[in-house]
C-alpha cells in the first residue's frame, strides 16, 4: 500500500493535449488578458498605441524601483479610492472585468458607499474604438448637474496599453466636469502614487477654472485668516492639531488634498502655503507651484520635527523669528512631556507603502524605541529629504522604494523586537516568533501631529512588543507541521511533485530567451 496521500483520481486521468488558447481567441491588440504584472509587454503596447508621451511622464513623476511592477495592491486602487470619498463625484472604470471586481471589492470593504460605473469591452471594441464610444455614451448618461459635480473615468491596464483616448471626451458635460485619467499598473509603481494622479488632474481643472473666472466658495465660507493646504491623506484629528499650532503664526489649517468636495479645491489653490505631509504627490505640487504657492515638506511630528517645521512654514509665509519662536515655545514643551510620558522600549523594523513611513519612525525614535531600519515602497523626493537626514543621522538605514525582498531581508537580519510592515512582511515575522504589526491599519491610522500623535502609539506599540512570549507559544505549538508545501498537518507523506516544478521551471526559462532573442531581432 502506498503512503502517498491523495484526494481524488485526478492524477490517473488522462490529458488530451489541444491547441493554445491563444490560437482560438486571438486579439488583435496582443494585450487582453494581460495585466500589470506583465512587465514590459504592456508598456510596449502603450508606447505602440501613442501613449509614449503620458508614461515618460509617468516615469519622470514616479521613477520605478528594483522591480518593474507593483509589489502592493492594484495601484488603481488609490485613484478610485480618492474619487469615492468626494461628495457629487461619479466614478466610471474602464479595464478587464476581473481588475474591476476586485477594485470594487475592495472600495466596498474600505467603506464605499456608493456605485462604480464600468463600461465592459471585448477585442472586438478595442480594435474598432467602439470601447471608446461606449465610455463617451455612458459619461453622458451619466452627467446629471443635478447630482454630480464631476464624473472621474479611469482607464486600468489594457485599456491603457490599446491606446483608448480619454482626452478626447469633452471637458463638461450639462455642465457636469468630465476627468479622464489613466492609471495603469505598468506605470504607477504604488496605490499612493495613484492618489497623485487624481488629485493633480482635479487641482489642474480647478486652477484652470480659476484662471478662466470667478469660481464658487467653500460651502463653510472663506476663512478669515491665510491657509496652509495639507497634502496627504492623515487621521481626522491631524488637521485640528496642526490649526491649534498654526494659530500663533496667524495662519489656519486649510483643505486637506486630496479633497472631500469639488468646492474644496479652489480653497487649497487659494491657500498661502502648501504642507507635503505625505511627500510623493508630485503632480499635485506641480499644480500648486504653478498657481505660486510654496510648497514645505516633512510634517509637525514630534517635537524635533514640530519645531523644525513651524520653523518652514514661517519661513514660507513671511513670519517674523518672534512669531516663529511663540508658536514653538506653546506646543514643544506639551510634546515633550507626552513623548516622556508614554515611552517605547525596543527594536522596531518600519516598513510600508502609505508614503508616511519616515515620519512614523522619527515619531518612533523619539518616544525611545530603537529603528535600525525603514523601507517605504515609495521614492526619494524633495520633500522627504529632511526626514532623510534626520533618520540617517540617529543610525537608521532608509530605504525608498524598498521591495518586499527588502523589507523581509532586514527584519530576519534584525530580529527585531517588533516588525511593522505590510501584510506579507508581518506574516513572516509571525513564522519567525517576531511580534507583528499590520502598517496601514494599526499604524497610519491613528494621529501622527503634534501633542496627540505623540503619545498614540505607545500604547499599541508597547502591547505588541509584550506579545513576544505568546509568540514563542504559538511557535512552540506548530512546531514540526511543515512549511511551504508539506504545510499542514498530514497522516502520509504528501504529493509532491519536484518533476513538475523542473518541467515548468525549463519552460519559463525557454520562454525567457526566447523573448530575449526577439528583442535582439
Amino acid at each position: 500500500m502506498s503512503d502517498r496521500v491523495t484526494y481524488d483520481a485526478a492524477d490517473e486521468v488522462e490529458v488530451t493535449t489541444g491547441h493554445p488558447r491563444e490560437a482560438e481567441m486571438p486579439t488583435a491588440t496582443g494585450v487582453d488578458g494581460l495585466g500589470c504584472h506583465s512587465g514590459s509587454e504592456m508598456e510596449k503596447a502603450a508606447r505602440m498605441a501613442g501613449n509614449s508621451e503620458m508614461l515618460d511622464k509617468f516615469a519622470e513623476d514616479y521613477p520605478q524601483g528594483p522591480h518593474d511592477k507593483p509589489q502592493s495592491m492594484c495601484p488603481a486602487f488609490g485613484s478610485l479610492r480618492v474619487g469615492l470619498r468626494m461628495r457629487r463625484v461619479a466614478t466610471v472604470l474602464s479595464g478587464s472585468a476581473c481588475c474591476v471586481y476586485g477594485l470594487t471589492f475592495v472600495s466596498h470593504f474600505y467603506g464605499a458607499r456608493r456605485s462604480v460605473g464600468y463600461v465592459p469591452f471585448n477585442s472586438e471594441t478595442l480594435v474598432t474604438g467602439k470601447l471608446f464610444e461606449d465610455i463617451r455614451e455612458s459619461v453622458h448618461d451619466l452627467a446629471d448637474p443635478e447630482k454630480y459635480d464631476a464624473i472621474v473615468v479611469t482607464n486600468l491596464c489594457v485599456p491603457t496599453a490599446s491606446g483608448v483616448p480619454l482626452r478626447l471626451l469633452p471637458d463638461e458635460i450639462n455642465g457636469v466636469r468630465i476627468v479622464g485619467i489613466d492609471v495603469p499598473g505598468f506605470g504607477i509603481p504604488t496605490h499612493a502614487e495613484a492618489k497623485d494622479v487624481l488629485a493633480g488632474a482635479m487641482l489642474k481643472y480647478a486652477r484652470e477654472e480659476i484662471e478662466a473666472g470667478p469660481v464658487a466658495a467653500p460651502v463653510g465660507g472663506k476663512s478669515d485668516r491665510p491657509t496652509v493646504a495639507l497634502l496627504g491623506e492623515m487621521f481626522p484629528a491631524d488637521p485640528m492639531m496642526i490649526g491649534q499650532m498654526l494659530a500663533p503664526l496667524g495662519l489656519a489649517a486649510g483643505p486637506v488634498v486630496p479633497c472631500r468636495e469639488w468646492r474644496e479645491l479652489y480653497a487649497a489653490l487659494d491657500s498661502a502655503v502648501v504642507a507635503a505631509v505625505h511627500p510623493f504627490y508630485t503632480s499635485a505640487v506641480r499644480e500648486f507651484q504653478a498657481a505660486g504657492r510654496p510648497v514645505v515638506g516633512s510634517a509637525p511630528v514630534g517635537r524635533d520635527g514640530t519645531a523644525e517645521w513651524l520653523k518652514n512654514i514661517g519661513a514660507a509665509y513671511g513670519c517674523s523669528a518672534e512669531q516663529v519662536a511663540e508658536a514653538q515655545n506653546a506646543i514643544l514643551p506639551a510634546i515633550s512631556g507626552a513623548l516622556a510620558a508614554t515611552p517605547i522600549k525596543g527594536t522596531i523594523t518600519l516598513s510600508g507603502y502609505e508614503g508616511s513611513e519616515l515620519l512614523v519612525a522619527r515619531l518612533l525614535i523619539e518616544s525611545g524605541a530603537e529603528v535600525p531600519y525603514v523601507g517605504t515602497a515609495c521614492p526619494r523626493t524633495p520633500w522627504n529629504a529632511d526626514d532623510q537626514a534626520w533618520l540617517e543621522a540617529k543610525g537608521v538605514k532608509v530605504k525608498f522604494r524598498a521591495s518586499l525582498e527588502d523589507d523581509c531581508a532586514a527584519m530576519e537580519a534584525v530580529q527585531p523586537d517588533l516588525a511593522i510592515g505590510t501584510t506579507p512582511v508581518v506574516q513572516k515575522a509571525k513564522e519567525l516568533g517576531i511580534p507583528g504589526l499590520y502598517f496601514t491599519n494599526l499604524i497610519s491610522a491613528r494621529p501622527l501631529m503634534g501633542v496627540a500623535g505623540a503619545g498614540s502609539l505607545a500604547e499599541v506599540i508597547n502591547a505588541a512588543i509584550a506579545n513576544k512570549g505568546r509568540m514563542d507559544h504559538m511557535k512552540a505549538f506548530f512546531e514540526g507541521v511543515g512549511e511551504g508545501d508539506t504545510a499542514g498537518v498530514w497522516e502520509g507523506a504528501p504529493n509532491l511533485r519536484p518533476d513538475f516544478r523542473a518541467q515548468n521551471a525549463k519552460k519559463l526559462e525557454r520562454q525567457a530567451k526566447a523573448a530575449k532573442a526577439a528583442e535582439m531581432i
